[in-house]
């Protein structure tokens, strides 16, 4: 493939039906909502059972995962050599009623990760919320497997977790083996490492309506994964880069991941040579300039820079919020 192929790369969301979704997404993304409480929205995904479909240009109806396959270094740049599938799964969450409490193994608990898979450290950026919202994240000071247990089995669990109310714009970082839950009236952008491993230790006694039945608890795994020794989590510091022409904060730099927030009214650059890069509009709208085409960027979308395309100008109409995920060394 000829690197003039190549070009920003947009997706439509994959919806998934959550007993704690909501309707919220008709209000973010285009793409029309199938019945049912709808939880979550995989923007971008490189999973084999939800693959993201490319939707505009020459290369529409090629998965994510066919192009990093067939074209590693143009896509992935440095990266391209080492990595098989794209590691990170971006998601948008809706939770209209509490999420469970649940943790995630890191990449090194690989007695409890299925082969192939990642441990999942992850990040949210939030972006709606209601009176009396809370975030769930980390544990209270004392809080062992022994008390976590009896909370489970008498329902008291909640009393062990530490949380805080959160406000439009919040960034919460969870390591893997953090405990932690979204409750209800939060909707959150979510970076988080390509994984679907989630061991849930408490569902708040919520039924499945299409089953008739409680959700799978797992909470001898859940307790074993748990880093203990990590306390309450408070919602992230940003770190300013830049205040002219437009404001850019560093809101999370890990070893899996990379995301920085763009609020402006003026043309600025997005993108870097030889790195993917992937850019999520979360507020007003604006235009992506590449070499000599330009693309319509809305509220909702899902950019995907493959690492040839390299730089790029994002022209906002009004003001505009814009988030940029980078991998690591990218």
């Amino acid at each position: 493939m000829n690197d003039e192929l190549l070009y920003p790369l947009f997706f439509d969301p994959i919806y998934q039906y959550r007993i704690w979704g909501g309707r919220r997404f008709e209000n973010l993304l285009s793409k029309p909502l199938p019945e049912g409480p709808i939880g979550e929205a995989w923007v971008l995904s490189d999973r084999d059972d939800f693959p993201s479909v490319v939707k505009n240009g020459p290369l529409e109806g090629h998965t994510l995962a066919g192009l990093i396959a067939s074209f590693p270094d143009q896509m992935l740049g440095d990266l391209g050599a080492n990595l098989k599938r794209f590691p990170l799964l971006l998601k948008f969450l809706d939770a209209q009623a509490k999420l469970s409490v649940q943790v995630h193994p890191s990449d090194e608990q690989t007695e409890f990760l299925p082969k192939g898979e990642l441990g999942k450290t992850e990040a949210w950026v939030v972006l709606e919320t209601e009176s009396g919202s809370v975030i769930y994240a980390g544990l209270k000071q004392g809080t062992t497997p022994e008390t976590m247990r009896k909370g489970v089995e008498d329902g008291t669990i909640g009393n062990q977790l530490a949380s805080f109310s959160p406000k439009i714009g919040d960034v919460t970082f969870i390591p893997a083996g953090t405990v932690h839950a979204l409750g209800a009236g939060v909707m959150v952008f979510e970076v988080q490492e390509n994984s679907d491993v989630t061991f849930r230790l408490y569902d708040w006694g919520n039924i499945d309506p299409k089953s008739g039945q409680a959700r799978e608890l797992h909470v001898e795994k859940g307790l074993a994964v748990t880093d203990f020794s990590k306390g309450e989590v408070k919602p992230a510091v940003p770190v300013l880069e830049i205040e002219t022409p437009v404001l850019r904060e560093s809101l999370v730099q890990c070893s899996h991941f990379g995301l920085t927030r763009i609020v402006g009214e003026e043309t600025f650059g997005v993108g870097a040579s030889g790195k993917p890069r992937v850019l999520v509009c979360i507020d007003g709208e604006g235009c992506l300039e590449s070499g000599t085409v330009e693309y319509s960027v809305k509220k909702g979308d899902v950019v995907f820079l493959p690492a040839v395309v390299g730089a790029c100008n994002f022209v906002p109409i009004g003001s505009v919020t814009v988030l940029e995920v980078s991998l690591p060394n990218g």
